[in-house]
């Protein structure tokens, strides 16, 4: 797969995610000639790994709370993803 581009790379993921949506809906439905699709699949696939990039981001920035033996909290910790 391509780089994402770079208008794109620069979309919110809420913004991503609701574009991506969008093109998967109108896929679905089957209405569209097929070169327009293959254009719209691509850019579906490039939101896609622009979202994913996104929600790696912010996982890797997510903390959990740990607690202590009274079951306070006592600090964070990285989140463990995998």
């Amino acid at each position: 797969m391509s780089e994402i581009p770079a208008e794109i790379a620069k979309l919110p993921f809420e913004q991503a995610m609701s574009e991506l949506e969008k093109i998967v809906s109108e896929l679905e439905k089957g209405s569209v000639e097929l070169e327009k699709s293959i254009d719209m699949y691509a850019r579906g696939e490039q939101l896609k790994a622009h979202c994913e990039k996104l929600l790696k981001s912010a996982e890797a920035r997510i903390e959990k709370i740990t607690l202590g033996a009274d079951g306070k909290p006592k600090g964070t910790e990285p989140l463990d993803v995998d």
